[in-house]
């Protein structure tokens, strides 16, 4: 049996790049023709000139963060979907509310790949602890069950002891849903002295999933991977047996940009999760995830061929208030772009003797006289509040990837 999903895994650089340039522009073509948003957004953008990853930088990011304002504008969603009532399965609502439009095609998450490098294959039965009320999550790894032949337990969210007796009584293979709640119901079993030796791995998501919880499970026999999905995107990336980040799904196109930007960041630096999908019922182009991630170098050992991720790294979205008035990491990137002797920036947010005072670290190669000055005419032109200005040497402040540091104490 191959230890890989599909050919599609294994290509080359030069396949997968002329795949691409085959792919991209008509989803791009399709995104205009179909959607209100994107022919309106991309409405000066030729889709047949985009046809690398390089050639998406010059298109404008939609944010996860948008979508509560644009589906109040255009219900329901926001005029990025393609596809209407009756062409979809279901539609479903995330908080916010955010509502997610599934299609009818089979694996629409494209969550099957994930399935099978975490050891699941065609004859399993699964114990899905995601979600079945109004969130996608549960769908999401079920429909991707279904698409490699397995059989699906909906356990849904908590009655753990009714869990654990299903799970005593139907030897699941495996199990899907957040490492903690796996790790809970396994507790709950040890607590009711039932024996669970028929599971033997499990696909987790929805949470960090962390080397303790990791460990933890492999010495109770679980072989844990982890997947990193949205319901707006499906699978994004995930774990391999070589446990070294997550590979980019086949299925999508990502990005990792400067926060508050659609800038890509050079190779190993932390920054925003930027997507764009094939899917042709909702065909997100540049989709900003709000979530912090950055490629890993090289190729995995476990012979997939895509780039790699770290995993999730936190928020990028890191809008605070000072003063009374909000600051964005958006306000932080038009004032780097004004000074081109800035490499990156990181202002960080105090509050001295309980007053907010705001300080602009700037990584610059060289100091210019009345530099300083010049960027916090910036700062307070930008945000309408005083900064100060630290320069600093290029490559000192930490790669983290945020903008924003609100470093203020209360207590």
């Amino acid at each position: 049996m191959s230890k890989h999903f599909d050919a599609l895994e294994t290509r080359t650089a030069d396949e997968r790049k002329s795949a691409l340039a085959t792919r991209l522009p008509q989803q791009i073509a399709h995104a205009k023709t179909t959607t209100a948003y994107f022919a309106e957004s991309l409405k000066n953008v030729d889709a047949a000139a985009i046809t690398s990853t390089a050639a998406l930088v010059a298109l404008p990011v939609v944010r996860k963060s948008d979508l509560i304002e644009l589906q109040k504008q255009q219900r329901p969603f926001g005029g990025l979907a393609a596809s209407g009532w009756g062409r979809l399965g279901r539609v479903f609502s995330s908080p916010g509310p955010i509502y997610e439009p599934e299609g009818r095609v089979a694996d629409y998450w494209r969550t099957a790949r994930a399935l099978y490098a975490a050891g699941f294959r065609s004859g399993d039965l699964v114990h899905n602890s995601f979600s079945y009320h109004m969130t996608p999550g549960a769908w999401i790894l079920e429909a991707g069950a279904h698409a490699l032949g397995c059989t699906v337990f909906p356990a849904g969210v908590g009655q753990t002891e009714q869990q654990v007796a299903a799970m005593a009584d139907l030897a699941p293979n495996g199990y899907v849903g957040t490492p903690s709640f796996l790790r809970i119901l396994l507790e709950k079993a040890d607590e009711l002295g039932i024996k669970l030796p028929s599971l033997t791995k499990a696909l987790v998501s929805g949470e960090a999933f962390l080397p303790p919880v990791r460990d933890a499970l492999l010495v109770r026999g679980v072989a844990g991977y982890q997947a990193y999905a949205t319901a707006e995107l499906g699978v994004i990336a995930y774990e391999t047996e070589a446990r070294q980040g997550l590979v980019i799904d086949e299925g999508v196109i990502v990005e990792i940009v400067r926060p508050g930007t659609g800038d890509p960041v050079a190779e190993g630096e932390v920054g925003e999760v930027v997507v764009t999908t094939f899917n042709t019922d909702y065909p997100l182009i540049r989709f900003g995830t709000g979530d912090l991630s950055a490629f890993l170098p090289g190729g995995s050992p476990c012979g997939r061929t895509n780039m790699r991720i770290k995993g999730w790294m936190g928020r990028a979205d890191q809008t605070t208030k000072v003063k009374g008035m909000f600051v964005h990491p958006e306000q932080v990137a038009a004032v780097v772009k004004r000074h081109p002797g800035i490499a990156r920036a990181r202002l960080v947010v105090t509050n001295p003797d309980s007053t907010d005072q705001m300080t602009l670290s700037c990584e610059v190669g060289a100091v210019e006289a009345g530099m300083e000055a010049a960027i916090a005419d910036s700062v307070r032109d930008i945000t309408k509040l005083r900064a100060e200005v630290s320069l600093v040497a290029v490559g000192s402040l930490p790669n983290d990837g945020k903008v924003i540091e609100d470093s203020r104490k209360y207590d």
